[in-house]
């Protein structure tokens, strides 16, 4: 694959490793909003694998992401950087930075718990979705430009809506060009597209756009597998302001839920 975007490795992954922290992007993790930045979503995984790989405790999993975007996440090299904010014996709190032209574009941090044994009184209130063979192909880059949305198959369930949707997701393409990451990596990295699933408005001229300014993500389990479902609700306030709710799913059923903070603009 070639591309005429400065700066972007080439081929079938998200992003070329080169050692030391350091990365580089591919066509396939190309932003929606603007076709010279990342899209959230990838990032948000690449950032999840450097965590889960740094000083890793097997007693122990991530149960919440939190990351915010601080600006735009621009396209080609930048850096990620991993440190432990709070340690501790049953709890620890990590933090990431991903660096680009030297600047902080994202910065995420992740509870890390101790796991123990509580499967007598496991339970969950979220209802499950219908499974991605129950659904129909979904063409989101009919909806939205860029690599990212282009790299993802989607399926969609029936009584979608603008506003609100269920649609399930998988990638082929690896993180990285080593095709090491983990299941819980792989799924972190899809689930900023549910601010895209189910717009309340058209994206692009004469609509509105409606970034989001963060990304927060509670684990009641971990995730595995290679599809993500997202059972989704959009809501718009009337200044300025909106929230996209997310339930994520496996095919085992809910694992956890997401939260997106937007910014409405006029296009």
């Amino acid at each position: 694959m070639t591309t005429d975007l400065p700066g972007l490795a080439e081929g079938n992954f998200y992003y070329q490793s080169l050692g030391g922290g350091r990365f580089r992007s591919t066509i396939h993790a190309q932003g929606a909003w603007n076709e010279h930045e990342q899209h959230m979503a990838p990032a948000s995984g690449l950032m999840a694998d450097c965590l889960e790989r740094y000083e890793p405790r097997g007693d122990m999993r991530m149960a919440r992401l939190s990351y915010e975007i601080l600006g735009l996440i621009p396209g080609g090299e930048f850096h990620i950087e991993t440190t432990t904010l709070r340690p501790g014996r049953t709890i620890e709190l990590l933090q990431a930075e991903l660096v680009a032209n030297c600047r902080v574009a994202i910065r995420a941090t992740a509870w890390r718990m101790v796991t123990s044994d509580t499967s007598p009184v496991a339970a969950v209130e979220d209802a499950a979705i219908p499974a991605p063979d129950e659904c129909k192909p979904y063409d989101a880059a009919s909806v939205w430009p860029g690599g990212y949305i282009r790299s993802l198959e989607m399926r969609m369930a029936e009584g979608h809506r603008p506003g609100a949707g269920k649609v399930w997701l998988r990638t082929e393409h690896p993180l990285t060009h080593k095709a090491d990451s983990g299941d819980l990596a792989r799924l972190i990295g899809l689930v900023d597209t549910a601010n895209g699933i189910a717009a309340r408005v058209p994206p692009g001229k004469d609509s509105y756009a409606f970034p989001n300014l963060d990304l927060q993500i509670h684990m009641h389990r971990r995730p595995q597998g290679e599809w993500l479902g997202l059972d989704n609700a959009v809501s718009f306030g009337a200044d300025g302001i909106g929230l996209t709710s997310t339930v994520l799913h496996d095919l085992s059923g809910p694992f956890g839920r997401a939260e997106q903070i937007l910014t409405l603009r006029r296009s």
